[in-house]
């Protein structure tokens, strides 16, 4: 959609109260449209008080509603974990996941004022774009999407945040832009922080100031012990203190920052096919991620453990690709709820440094470990002389394959 198509409808605009947002929501009121603003609060820890947001708006003219949705951001949580979702390099998608949480979350809201266009301010040249988009078209596709920074008209009317600082200066609204080394992104699942110093790779990531997390130097010198009590797959009680979703991933993110857990530099691959470097916190998706994987190496056997780590990384491609709610990753969600129902247990980990250590796995009723059988020692377990008749089966299966020439001392690497 472009500026001109937008007569007669009635726009809904995600907006942080940055300026950015207060460019385009009074851009869109000069020309006519009928605008109202909307905000998720994800539970962002950049945000002294989120309120604050329609403070900034109001000098614009236009209305803005804040749409609880932090403990729906707490249960995405809670699923990128079951699954252990991590995107392209290892590192927890919390910004990916943030915006399926985000475009269904305002879309009731939305609806409810009538709205028929969704406003968003992803550039052309990012994956937001594309999860704004999609998610609307798969969710509400009645509803247009106009993306400012892709019409021409706008464009070339800001170029740059120099541009728009002069724009709502001379409305007489106050704006300023000032330098910064990076930008950064934030909900309650972590922080992505990216562009600016950081897009050259001879940047150290240590010039970034974490905000949920301390970098490992500054953490504590000694081990803090943790204990998360896992159910079918999902952490209820933290420190002997049972909680929701939400209660239990602020007190994770408590926790695991304050001992530098989960902080990640990425080079990842972007939708569009171009590379981003960005640096990552998530230090309560890292430490209940770390203690459910010690839960499914007991409970899982090696071929679900294998059907899992697949239907893991499309889980994360989906949510990264905005396609979460796409019949595929709703199927192999299904697939992980199945592998997951057997994932109770009571995991107990060190913290140091941004290091975690395994200490203890205990009350795991579908455990599949049983010492006696691993045991290089004598026991009651596993009889040693019945393996003698598998090893020679397999034998017999490697001595064809060498004498059929298909094998050669030489060629092996």
């Amino acid at each position: 959609m472009r500026l001109t198509d937008l007569q007669g409808k009635k726009l809904g605009i995600c907006v942080s109260g940055g300026l950015d947002s207060k460019t385009v929501a009074l851009r869109l009121k000069e020309a006519g449209c009928d605008v109202v603003c909307f905000t998720a609060d994800l539970g962002q820890p950049d945000e002294t008080d989120i309120e604050d947001i329609r403070e900034r708006m109001a000098p614009t003219g236009t209305e803005t509603i804040i749409v609880d949705l932090k403990h729906q951001m707490a249960e995405a949580c809670f699923m990128m974990v079951r699954a252990q979702a991590m995107y392209d390099g290892g590192y927890w998608n919390t910004t990916g996941i943030a915006r399926a949480v985000t475009v269904k979350g305002l879309l009731g809201p939305m609806r409810e004022h009538d709205c028929d266009v969704l406003v968003h301010g992803a550039t052309g040249r990012g994956n937001d774009q594309v999860r704004f988009e999609r998610y609307t078209n798969t969710l509400a596709p009645e509803f247009g999407v106009y993306a400012p920074w892709r019409d021409p008209t706008l464009l070339e009317q800001f170029p740059g945040r120099k541009q728009m600082a002069e724009y709502l200066q001379a409305k007489g609204i106050e704006a300023k832009v000032t330098k910064k080394r990076y930008s950064t992104d934030a909900n309650l699942a972590g922080l992505s922080h990216e562009a600016e110093d950081l897009e050259e790779l001879t940047t150290s990531c240590l010039i970034v100031d974490p905000i949920m997390c301390v970098w490992p130097h500054d953490a504590p010198d000694e081990i803090e012990d943790v204990t998360m009590r896992f159910e079918d797959g999902r952490c209820v009680a933290l420190n002997g203190v049972a909680g929701d979703a939400l209660d239990i991933m602020q007190r994770a993110n408590a926790i695991a920052g304050r001992n530098g857990i989960g902080l990640r530099n990425a080079l990842e691959s972007r939708i569009i096919g171009t590379k981003s470097r960005g640096v990552y916190e998530a230090p309560g998706l890292e430490l209940l991620g770390f203690g459910l994987r010690a839960v499914y190496q007991t409970t899982m056997d090696r071929r679900s453990t294998g059907l899992f780590h697949n239907m893991s990384r499309l889980i994360a491609e989906q949510i990264y690709d905005a396609r979460l709610y796409d019949p595929g990753g709703r199927a192999a969600m299904a697939g992980i709820d199945v592998l997951a129902a057997h994932a109770t247990a009571t995991v107990k980990l060190g913290l140091y440094k941004g290091n975690l250590y395994f200490k203890s796995l205990t009350d795991c009723p579908a455990s599949l470990y049983n010492p006696a059988d691993a045991s290089m020692e004598a026991s009651d377990g596993l009889d040693p002389a019945s393996s003698q008749g598998f090893v020679e089966v397999l034998r017999c299966e490697a001595l064809a394959i060498a004498s059929a020439g298909q094998i050669k001392w030489g060629e092996t690497y």
